[in-house]
């Protein structure tokens, strides 16, 4: 495991003391869990970006939805199949 050096303003330290200390866990794990999750939800976050553009820049081309397909979901959920 590596390590990371950083420096943090005396409230947001003393916040993050606080909740080690409420929660019962090593300041650092709180830390490792909360920079986890932020990294995962912007990777998800650019995923969505990038889905979003091909579909802006691939909307009625031979990429886009077949239109049978898509009228049949479209008759689908009409119909209160969706189930």
């Amino acid at each position: 495991m590596r390590t990371f050096h950083l420096p943090l303003p005396d409230d947001l330290h003393e916040a993050l003391r606080r909740e080690a200390k409420a929660d019962h866990r090593p300041a650092t794990e709180i830390v490792r869990d909360a920079l986890a999750g932020w990294l995962q939800a912007r990777q998800r976050e650019r995923v969505a970006r990038e889905i979003h553009r091909f579909a802006l820049d691939h909307a009625g081309t031979d990429f886009d939805i077949d239109p049978e397909l898509e009228h049949a979901g479209v008759e689908h959920l009409l119909a209160g199949d969706a189930g």
